[in-house]
């Protein structure tokens, strides 16, 4: 029996951007069950108290979808008694570290050569295309968990935007949530509150100024045309969203039964 959990957010003071997705409507007339699917960014500075509200999620699993550059920054995450830990690395870490180098060391007139006149935005719509693509092994192997024994369930990455933002949407497209309500889940990364907290090696004005932070912040903004290239890319390359579940993600009729059995009310 799932532990039924009130919709109210908890304040964490180590993770950010941590929620349930619980009450999500599909176009079916369902919701998915509280208690069941979390997000978040990274766990590795979990407070204590932090550590004892996660523990009491009665979580299953904890699905990472860092890379070992993220991890080496951000350090490990926290362990949690009985949690099984997947790491599945949605981006390759020799991929771009030269540029996220860049966005934390970087002068401005260099964040304005690989940041300025659209590039930082252009940047995550091909991130976010690519990983749809490439990284179909990944997201089978999340959907198949779920449907299998994996519940309840928590997926981070670093910032909880992006990977695991991802990761979520092909979760709530497979138990077939509306898309207006996958949208608005996603762009909830956007409040105060949640925003991973941009970390520079300058402690300067200067490298703090408010055309760094412009520059800075299609990188991390979850911004609807970004989802918005996902699944246009679901569309361009399998046709429709059944099409992509069943022969790009190997998801048959029975796991996104046993899928939507575990995680819908």
């Amino acid at each position: 029996m799932t532990q039924q959990i009130p919709s109210t957010e908890p304040e964490l003071a180590g993770v950010r951007n941590f929620r349930d997705v619980g009450g999500l409507p599909t176009t079916d007339g369902r919701r998915v069950r509280f208690g069941v699917l979390f997000r978040s960014g990274h766990l590795a500075h979990a407070t204590q108290e932090d550590s004892e509200f996660l523990a009491s999620l009665g979580l299953h699993t904890v699905f990472d979808f860092r890379n070992a550059a993220d991890q080496k920054l951000e350090g490990p995450d926290v362990e949690l008694p009985g949690v099984r830990n997947v790491n599945l690395p949605l981006t390759d870490p020799a991929d771009g570290a030269e540029f996220w180098k860049m966005v934390r060391d970087g002068e401005i007139e260099q964040l304005r050569g690989i940041l300025g006149e659209g590039r930082a935005a252009n940047r995550m719509i091909t991130s976010y295309r690519t990983i749809i693509k490439e990284r179909t092994a990944e997201h089978a192997r999340v959907l198949r968990s779920l449907a299998e024994d994996s519940v309840p369930a928590l997926m981070h990455c670093a910032a909880g935007k992006d990977r695991a933002g991802l990761s979520i949407a092909v979760t709530l497209l497979a138990l077939g949530v509306e898309r207006e309500a996958i949208v608005a889940d996603y762009l909830e990364s956007n409040a105060k509150h949640r925003r991973y907290k941009v970390r520079r090696s300058s402690s300067s004005a200067a490298g703090y100024s408010p055309e760094v932070m412009e520059l800075l912040s299609p990188l991390f903004e979850a911004r609807a045309e970004y989802l918005a290239a996902a699944f246009e890319t679901i569309e361009e390359t399998w046709g429709d969203v059944d099409t992509y579940l069943e022969q790009g993600l190997g998801l048959t009729p029975e796991l996104r039964a046993s899928l939507r059995e575990r995680l819908l009310d």
